[in-house]
């Protein structure tokens, strides 16, 4: 109880604190204490003429300092707060439109560079904003994001970042010689009140981001030297991407199956034979190490059940000679690997996400005899039982590839290089990290589970000439 009302008092005092500095000093007239360019106004203008008694026109500075401090009661778990003080704002700078947006500019644009001192992308924020804000609210951090992105020299941006921008849609559509906080309220049907808030609950989730390890360099970096490293064959791409298309669509479970362990075979075929390819017959038959460093991704989850979801994520990246690490409350799994590895376990392991809760919830609903919900409990149990046996399905298929290479003993070595090379960089980013465990709650879940992935003819080839591939 001594604790609330603790927390009242604390509330009623901020609360107070910004009605004073809205207040502004009383303009009473030439010569008085009242009298000056208080906020940057200067005498006779509209805000206040000498001897109407008047109050002076809060500065940006003292708005933005209101806005930040609206934005830690939001985080802090004040709800109100945003609408509260984003509607006190409006009411008193309605006439100061240009004013507001300098602001604004100066509360979020620091903390959106600051985002990425963090280790945090523009795909980060967008994912984490589709999950903390409404769509008005991810609308406006992305034009944030793009107009933090304008003071840099596109030489300086590196190229993983620039797609990211793209991908999120980070792009000035506004006239930047006009305000953009008019602009983006009139795009969205919004009042002034209604924009402000908007713009509080964004500077509540900038400020209350999480360091993350770095796995991609920010803008305004050195562009990295040396030769860069070939991307992924795009002919392969578009024939996996193909394959797991089909395996999405269809209505029936074995074709899925094997369209999926076609898009693993292909994958990991072209990946061992890249590796023979680019390494030096001396380099591999002395074990030298893989001189090309590993890379990381995060791939974002959607609840429920992330954990399980993960754990699906897990099994492909391990089948793929990579490893992968969950942040459960932030909702991502960071894998690490090569990039050609990377990029295989990132597009099967989204095509098989989609399988397996289509599969998930074509079961409906789950009660006991007498009426009671067991349905989470048996979605829990499939996913964890779906993703155990796709798990052995892929290392299999990825054993079959490995002993179809033309020159083993050309690609053990570089295999095992390559390994230890994942294992250095996994240590450095998550030195902290701990195993955990799952345990299954519903048998006829987990059956279910293991029955959806493991409905396919394990003779690939065959399966997906029957299913018209």
């Amino acid at each position: 109880m001594a604790q609330r009302n603790q927390e009242r008092r604390a509330a009623k005092a901020r609360r107070r604190e910004h009605r004073r500095a809205f207040a502004g000093p009383r303009i009473v007239g030439p010569g008085s204490a009242g009298w000056g360019t208080a906020g940057g106004t200067t005498p006779g203008t509209a805000s206040g003429t000498p001897g109407s008694g008047t109050r002076a026109k809060p500065s940006a500075e003292t708005i933005s300092t209101v806005l930040l401090s609206a934005a830690r009661e939001h985080w802090a778990g004040d709800a109100e707060a945003g609408v509260r003080i984003g509607a006190i704002v409006a009411g008193r700078c309605a006439d100061q439109p240009d004013t507001v947006t300098a602001a604004l500019r100066c509360a979020v644009l620091p903390l959106v560079s600051a985002a990425w001192e963090r280790g945090w992308s523009p795909e980060d924020l967008h994912q984490l904003g589709r999950r903390r804000l409404d769509a008005a609210g991810v609308g406006y951090l992305i034009d944030a994001i793009a107009e933090e992105s304008r003071q840099y020299a596109q030489a300086s941006v590196p190229q993983r970042w620039a797609d990211e921008l793209r991908q999120v849609g980070a792009q000035v559509w506004w006239r930047p010689d006009q305000g953009h906080l008019q602009q983006w309220a009139q795009r969205h049907g919004a009042g002034l009140a209604s924009a402000l808030t908007t713009a509080i609950e964004v500077l509540a989730m900038l400020l209350a981001l999480p360091v993350l390890p770095r796995i991609v360099p920010p803008p305004g970096t050195a562009p990295a030297t040396g030769t860069p490293r070939p991307g992924v064959d795009q002919k392969i791409l578009s024939r996996v991407r193909a394959l797991l298309a089909k395996a999405e669509s269809t209505t029936f479970p074995e074709e899925a199956e094997a369209l999926s362990a076609k898009a693993q075979e292909l994958m990991s075929r072209y990946s061992l034979e890249r590796i023979v390819a680019e390494t030096p017959v001396n380099a591999a038959r002395n074990g030298g190490p893989d001189p090309l460093p590993a890379a990381a991704r995060r791939l974002w989850l959607d609840n429920p059940y992330v954990a399980a979801k993960a754990l699906l994520v897990g099994a492909v990246a391990e089948a793929n000679r990579c490893r992968t690490a969950l942040s459960e409350k932030l909702g991502f799994t960071t894998v690490l690997g090569d990039e050609v590895d990377l990029e295989i376990v990132e597009l099967l392991s989204t095509s098989l996400l989609v399988q397996a809760t289509r599969a998930m919830v074509s079961a409906g609903s789950q009660t006991t005899r007498s009426g009671r919900s067991r349905t989470r409990s048996y979605r829990q149990s499939f996913l964890l039982a779906y993703a155990t046996r796709i798990g052995e399905r892929l290392v299999t298929a990825r054993d079959a590839s490995t002993a179809a290479v033309a020159d083993p003993a050309r690609l053990l070595p570089v295999l095992a290089a390559r390994e230890q090379v994942v294992d250095e960089l996994f240590d450095s980013m998550f030195p902290q990290s701990v195993s955990r465990s799952f345990s299954v709650g519903n048998a006829a879940g987990w059956y279910a589970g293991r029955a959806a992935a493991d409905l396919a003819n394990l003779n690939t080839r065959r399966a997906v000439a029957t299913g018209g591939s």
